[in-house]
């Protein structure tokens, strides 16, 4: 009798489900036999009837995931969001609220405080946008959607696991519309793995207004991808005239001497300090500025593998650890192409003698050596740079 009042329930608020009602319709039937391979995982009656009793299906959520467009914010507005005064000044107030804390963190998973706080701000303006959907709810409708329906019934299986182990009660597990969490906004088998109990409460609580055991389960997933300590994530460095930019990739590793017996400086003129073997990328080109990146920038692109994201936390880094702006601005309206303007690209240049081997909108050795070749034959820096500018000279 209970599971067919929980059932009706279920319907009732699908009702108004709106546009996509045929999806909705079999969201109860959905979790009826979703309960039944959650129950083989080994979630308990209890925990489901508890993490269940006010489910709804959100058609926002299903419109979020269907609508995520290949928009691309071109990297100077999107790096003068992400390193704003506004975010420096508030970064490095709380590094001074909260200075304790995050030196105690330091001294157990050595990384400094400048960089947990700075994903902090990334992920949720510092706390101030941690998310306030129903997180069983949004992972239960993702899954039962369907496209990628086995990503998130994996993360609906470890968000009850999660309220099994008793870190969070249901009402007080929320966060994004996708199913992230807390001040750093972990999906939920992150959580699982790395999360810790930093304030010795028995719970790992990333959601309370108290960020202790948030920012702690941050350096403790950096510790685990071997973050290591005193390296920069990358510094900004100044390349001589006539510089190949051939080299320009994340395959090609040097020393920083090495770097320097190319030309390549610090942006004070000096020789770069010898951090570990580096590589040079080039974000947008030969206008804007260049970077030696090392094996920290690697360690955050396991938090979020997009370029802009890991250049935004380590240069935010920076500045809330007092460093000033980059020496080199960011080029004005230039942002990555879509995969509509990268196959006009390529077919763009094979059209004028510069052969691509092939036109599948992926931007690889080939296409960029032919960038490269146009862009000698014109009498431009030939960094390989697939740019809108280009595409708008080839037009």
């Amino acid at each position: 009798m209970k599971r067919r009042t929980f059932l009706a329930g279920l319907v009732s608020g699908v009702a108004g489900a709106g546009p996509i009602s045929a999806q909705a319709n079999g969201f109860s039937n959905w979790i009826a036999g979703f309960q039944r391979r959650a129950k083989a995982a080994g979630i308990r009656n209890s925990t489901l009837r508890a993490a269940f009793a006010g489910v709804q299906y959100l058609p926002d959520s299903i419109r979020r995931d269907r609508n995520q467009s290949e928009f691309v914010k071109p990297l100077s507005e999107y790096m003068a969001t992400a390193a704003s005064d506004t975010r420096v000044r508030n970064g490095r107030s709380l590094i001074r609220q909260y200075g304790n804390l995050l030196g105690r963190i330091e001294a157990t998973y050595g990384v400094p405080p400048h960089i947990v706080t700075s994903i902090w701000g990334m992920e949720s303006n510092y706390g101030q946008r941690r998310g306030d959907v129903p997180l069983v709810s949004t992972l239960a409708t993702l899954a039962h959607d369907g496209r990628r329906g086995r990503f998130f019934e994996q993360q609906l299986i470890a968000a009850l696991r999660i309220l099994q182990r008793g870190d969070v009660a249901p009402q007080n597990m929320t966060g994004s519309w996708a199913g992230a969490m807390g001040h750093t906004q972990f999906i939920p088998t992150s959580y699982q793995a790395y999360a810790v109990d930093f304030t010795g409460d028995g719970r790992r609580d990333i959601w309370a207004d108290d960020p202790s055991d948030a920012l702690a389960s941050t350096a403790a997933y950096l510790r685990q991808f071997r973050w290591q300590q005193g390296q920069p994530w990358g510094v900004e460095v100044l390349l001589p005239n006539g510089f190949d930019y051939g080299l320009s990739d994340r395959q090609s590793r040097r020393s920083p001497a090495g770097w320097g017996r190319l030309g390549v400086r610090g942006v004070d003129g000096n020789a770069v300090p010898n951090y570990g073997e580096a590589s040079l990328i080039t974000p947008t080109g030969a206008r804007g500025p260049a970077f030696l990146v090392f094996r920290n920038y690697d360690v955050i692109s396991r938090y979020n593998n997009a370029q802009a994201y890991i250049i935004g936390v380590g240069h935010l880094g920076d500045r809330i650890a007092g460093a000033g702006p980059l020496r080199q601005p960011w080029p004005s309206g230039e942002r990555s192409l879509r995969r509509a303007e990268r196959v006009e690209l390529q077919q763009r240049l094979t059209a004028a003698g510069f052969s691509t081997g092939g036109v599948d909108g992926k931007i690889g050795p080939n296409s960029r050596a032919a960038i490269r070749r146009y862009q000698r034959s014109i009498g431009l820096p030939t960094d390989g740079y697939a740019s809108l500018s280009l595409l708008q000279r080839l037009r």
